[in-house]
């Protein structure tokens, strides 16, 4: 009877141990769980307006950890695709202004998708108010950091008449040098900087063309 007992006893510490075990193995893997995208593959989904189709195709499963990544990782690119998220209600209720929080937190880590959206946010007034300012402000960064579509619009903007003609130079640098490879864009940069060229000085210009 007490061998009995004793072996009913030790099997079920034997059990009680094997769930804390797994219980702790599960904890620990939760904490170091693979993210859900690498910052490479979701810049590469940024960049081509994808990374809100990606979220819808994955069902909304991955909301939460999104969040936690831009809220508690601060992680550029989380920050401006959560903010996406909620300025247009993929997977979560609409928060545009909570969306814009994150876009421009996003932007001050130098994330060159935020600084260009919120530019060109600003240049049409969309989801704020128009402000050319601001948006020579954000485009500008953007465009330093390569982005042509910042470049491009920048441009576009100072042929509008807005901006500081001390910033020409610059902007007609980094469309000029930019490598474009569609036809129908290359023509339309072309177009661009042709209209940028008759505010400046030929000697700025030729300035603005010699080699980086």
């Amino acid at each position: 009877m007490n061998y009995l007992l004793r072996y009913f006893a030790a099997t079920a510490l034997s059990v009680s141990l094997s769930l804390s075990i797994q219980s702790k193995v599960s904890a620990e893997e939760a904490i170091e769980a693979v993210p859900l995208y690498t910052q490479q593959e979701l810049l590469a989904l940024i960049e081509k307006n994808q990374h809100l189709a990606r979220v819808k195709a994955d069902e909304c499963q991955l909301v939460k950890d999104i969040e936690a990544r831009a809220e508690i990782m601060a992680l550029p690119s989380y920050q401006f695709l959560y903010g996406d998220m909620l300025a247009y209600a993929v997977c979560v209720d609409r928060n545009v202004e909570l969306g814009l929080y994150y876009m421009k937190r996003a932007a001050e880590q130098g994330l060159a998708a935020a600084l260009e959206q919120l530019g060109r946010y600003y240049d049409v007034g969309q989801l704020v108010q128009e402000d050319k300012a601001m948006a020579v402000t954000y485009l500008r960064e953007a465009a330093a950091l390569g982005n042509l579509n910042a470049q491009l619009r920048l441009v576009d903007v100072f042929n509008q008449g807005h901006g500081s003609p001390r910033d020409y130079e610059d902007a007609y640098r980094w469309l000029f040098h930019s490598a474009v490879a569609d036809k129908k864009l290359h023509k339309r940069i072309q177009v661009a900087l042709g209209e940028l060229a008759n505010k400046m000085p030929d000697s700025v210009v030729k300035r603005a063309r010699l080699p980086i």
